[in-house]
């Protein structure tokens, strides 16, 4: 038994916020195997590639012009320079990884963790000039955390409006900066206990595709560094932040709550690893669009779009609220956001164009007449064969013109950790995101950063990360 492991052991009686703060604190870069040190890698170079394409959009232009209005600083923004104070840039970063909602998902939680955890520990890191090695377990310690809490709800922060990757992010991104900033395990607790009062993400976006959710692991990001910095300073926070009456899970779940499973948040610790669990996305798109983007792509090769009667696309019952209602809204989406959230508009375009990518979000294709018109004849239905949260299944069945019927399942989505992307698949869609915005070479420049950050500084990757696209 290791010293996390007799830690934990002996305080399992504790609070949750205690538990978490022993793994958090006495975590070790040679305590974490070095398959998920890798993954790990991957999983912030992933997300550095969407910052980087997200700044071909308007999002990342006015949340740059806000926060700079704010004020100035010196911590790295992604494409952007050393221009913002460490707060103001994480919730930047955060904006730019997570904008284009192509970033990973831990499926059981169904949390972002990594859009969060890395700008809060580039933003932390890069101010308390800290090794690579202490940035990488930093960010690994984020990300077990949040993805655990994230886990307890099973599903049931989506059934209430509540978007997890804001309102769960902030406490494995709390633990982080405790860490960092080298709080004791009483003040950690109490940290987690301050960021309960903080932690936010409604699913109100989904109505109108606003951009609220963009902001939201930004947000958890730069609120982390807030509660942890007013915890070292002896700010005091509730200690059942989990678990109390009006903890984090009884005030957010209703009636969810009894499906609720707390021992998930502290479930071995230590021992498993969560990022195994974290999904890659190969489109553009809501992860619970996913499977029956691939399944509109494959029958698209069979399917000829004049012949198409009507759709029928089974998604898991969980996921309805977020991607199929209201209905004529995802039939007729607003903007590029609404159309990552829309099943009808992606399995209209999976059908007609055979593919979904950052083009298919541009405003010519989401205006286009002929996708739009199919996407007023695709309905759906609840997949009573869905594995849901293990796998976002997704099944379409197209019903042609003369009656015959033609479908096509993808059981397990792509990318998830039954059918994962492999390092070097996550390098090339990596170099597809970041080269919209840099030379081939920057982009190398970029990757040797990320990838050898164990052998470097993080005030070094910063730099690299800053630089101004040529």
């Amino acid at each position: 038994m290791n010293v996390i492991d007799k830690s934990i052991h002996a305080d399992q009686q504790k609070a949750i916020s205690d538990q978490l703060a022993v793994f958090a604190l006495d975590l070790t870069f040679d305590a974490i195997p070095e398959k998920i040190r890798e993954r790990s890698k991957y999983l912030m170079l992933d997300a550095i590639g969407i910052a980087y394409a997200s700044q071909g959009f308007h999002f990342a232009g006015a949340t740059m012009a806000a926060m700079t209005s704010l004020g100035a600083g010196a911590s790295p923004v992604i494409g952007y320079g050393r221009k913002l104070s460490p707060r103001d840039a994480a919730l930047v970063n955060g904006v730019l990884a997570h904008g284009l909602d192509y970033d990973d998902t831990h499926s059981p939680g169904i949390i972002h963790a990594t859009v969060s955890s890395l700008p809060l520990v580039l933003a932390l890191g890069d101010d308390l000039k800290i090794p690579g090695r202490d940035f990488l377990t930093a960010y690994i310690a984020a990300m077990e955390t949040s993805t655990r809490l994230a886990s307890v709800a099973k599903g049931g922060f989506h059934q209430v409006g509540f978007h997890p990757t804001g309102l769960i992010g902030i406490f494995g991104c709390t633990l982080a900066a405790s860490r960092l900033l080298g709080l004791d395990r009483e003040r950690t607790a109490m940290a987690q206990g301050i960021a309960l009062s903080m932690a936010a993400g409604s699913l109100e976006f989904l109505n109108d595709g606003a951009w609220t959710k963009r902001m939201h692991p930004g947000w958890a990001a730069s609120s982390a560094i807030t509660a942890a910095t007013l915890a070292k300073h002896g700010f005091i926070g509730p200690r059942a932040a989990y678990e109390g009456r009006f903890g984090l899970f009884a005030s957010h779940l209703g009636t969810h709550m009894a499906g609720a499973d707390l021992a998930l948040a502290t479930k071995n610790l230590g021992k498993s690893w969560q990022i195994d669990e974290v999904a890659i996305k190969p489109i553009p798109a809501c992860h619970f669009a996913h499977a029956s983007a691939d399944a509109a792509v494959a029958l698209s090769k069979s399917v000829k779009p004049g012949d198409i009667r009507s759709v029928e696309v089974l998604v898991p019952a969980e996921v309805i609220k977020t991607v199929c209602e209201p209905v004529e809204n995802k039939r007729t989406p607003a903007n590029s956001y609404d159309a990552q959230f829309s099943i009808p508009y992606i399995v209209a375009t999976g059908l007609l164009r055979g593919r979904f990518t950052l083009d298919e979000l541009e405003d010519k294709a989401i205006g286009d007449r002929e996708v739009l018109a199919l996407a007023r004849r695709i309905n759906y239905a609840a997949d009573p064969a869905s594995t849901f949260p293990k796998h976002y299944t997704g099944e379409v069945i197209v019903t042609l013109n003369d009656g015959q019927q033609v479908r096509h399942r993808e059981g397990i989505n792509r990318g998830c950790s039954d059918r994962p992307l492999s390092n070097a698949e996550i390098e090339s869609k990596y170099f597809d995101n970041a080269c919209r915005l840099l030379t081939r070479e920057r982009a190398e420049r970029v990757r040797d950063a990320v990838v050898g950050i164990d052998r470097g500084s993080v005030p070094t990757l910063g730099d690299v990360l800053a630089q101004a696209a040529e």
